[in-house]
């Protein structure tokens, strides 16, 4: 997952610099007679895909599709100097919601450490589902490039950004608590929730970079600030990967 998170990053920076030199090889545009003011350059963006955590150790490793929603407002300015290109800022929402199997998070305990309990072998009760959800308040920054600096959303594009965000929620969800056996004990409508954020780093900074081609393109992130705070928990650094929906 690593190194496909960072094939996705490269990727877009190597796009951006192919595409830059074949524009150049291009006539000149006279800026003078480009109206840029209303063009639609993802002025809104939609972001779904996988989630995933590196370096957890195997007590802490996620298990089935844990995914991402995020969904960001941005203005967009392009360089007076070339309008192949623009700086972007924003802001918006990014949730994640990671999943586990036979372990418990749990996020109340009193302990200096988060405890990630692996309950298979036990005798303890546990929850068919599980997962850990985090709501963060996130500022998108990107420097953009589009092949076609009137009508963006009809051309190749490209993005190197970086994005910085502050914890508002973070939680756990089980759902259908099971006896080791695997029996219901409550039924499958049955539902617990936890919420705590004193073990979460509460300003997370993540590089990022999109490719594509109109009005979507893939994406990917990594979280360079970790997971946890220093000393409760390990060194764990979330990444994702996905599709962007962008228009506007």
């Amino acid at each position: 997952m690593k190194k496909l998170l960072l094939g996705v990053l490269c990727l877009t920076a190597v796009s951006v610099t192919i595409a830059q030199n074949t524009e150049v090889k291009k006539k000149v545009i006279d800026l003078g007679k480009i109206d840029l003011s209303n063009r639609p350059n993802d002025h809104f963006m939609i972001q779904y895909g996988a989630d995933g955590w590196l370096n957890a150790p195997d007590s802490a490793k996620p298990s089935g599709f844990s995914r991402h929603f995020n969904f960001y407002f941005m203005y967009d300015k392009p360089f007076k100097t070339n309008p192949h290109y623009s700086i972007a800022i924003g802001a918006g929402l990014g949730t994640s919601n990671v999943f586990f199997k036979d372990t418990y998070v749990n996020l109340k305990s009193v302990s200096a450490t988060l405890p990630f309990t692996d309950v298979a072998a036990s005798s303890v009760n546990r929850y068919k589902k599980f997962k850990l959800s985090t709501v963060f308040l996130e500022i998108p920054v990107e420097i953009r490039f589009a092949q076609n600096p009137v009508t963006p959303d009809k051309g190749f594009k490209g993005a190197l950004g970086l994005k910085v965000g502050t914890l508002l929620k973070s939680y756990t969800k089980g759902k259908n608590a099971i006896s080791n056996t695997g029996a219901t004990l409550y039924g499958d409508k049955y539902i617990v929730k936890e919420s705590e954020k004193k073990f979460l780093n509460s300003t997370r900074f993540a590089v990022t970079g999109r490719i594509g081609f109109g009005n979507i393109s893939f994406d990917g992130s990594y979280q360079i600030t970790p997971l946890l705070k220093t000393g409760t928990g390990p060194k764990i650094n979330p990444y994702s990967f996905g599709l962007t929906l962008s228009g506007l």
